[in-house]
């Protein structure tokens, strides 16, 4: 009997990620409400993410939200945005660090490998490292858990690789 196995893991397209930074660049550049302020976003590196600047709170979060438009276009999930960091405010200008969310923890492990073994018994899943096995006889099965796992709602991104 065969054998059939992929991985879920917690991570994002970098490329993707880089288009979104040009594009929220791009539309930041060209937004009339911007000019004259010190609206800006930079980018701190593919593990760190990003550093939105402006002159005040409001301005902060109509780029957050030029970034979380940019990210649904590209058909990628806003959870890989950790916006938990506060405000700060010096200098007239605001800033917010926007680190990214990657990697699974022991906790999220657990979480993923309790929901697949509670909806399908079948399978069986185990914690790799910052990856979660799923392996089953099924590719039928298989595919059932992906969508299980994409339904749930987690506060991480979740994403399928290794698929044999």
């Amino acid at each position: 009997m065969a054998t059939y196995s992929f991985d879920i893991v917690s991570e994002y397209d970098k490329a993707e990620m880089n288009n979104v930074f040009a594009q929220t660049q791009k539309e930041i550049i060209g937004r009339y409400d911007f000019k004259g302020t010190p609206a800006e976003i930079d980018w701190l590196g593919d593990k760190l993410g990003f550093k939105v600047i402006g002159a005040n709170e409001w301005q902060i979060d109509s780029i957050i939200d030029i970034i979380r438009k940019k990210l649904a276009t590209r058909e990628l999930s806003s959870k890989v945005l950790d916006l938990s960091k506060t405000i700060v405010t010096s200098n007239l200008k605001a800033t917010k660090e926007i680190p990214f969310v990657a990697g699974l923890d022991q906790e999220k492990a657990k979480k993923i490998t309790k929901l697949v073994r509670d909806d399908l018994p079948k399978l069986k899943s185990q914690i790799q490292g910052e990856a979660v096995r799923v392996t089953g006889g099924s590719k039928d099965d298989l595919q059932d858990a992906m969508r299980i796992v994409r339904a749930a709602d987690l506060d991480f991104p979740v994403a399928f690789n290794n698929y044999r």
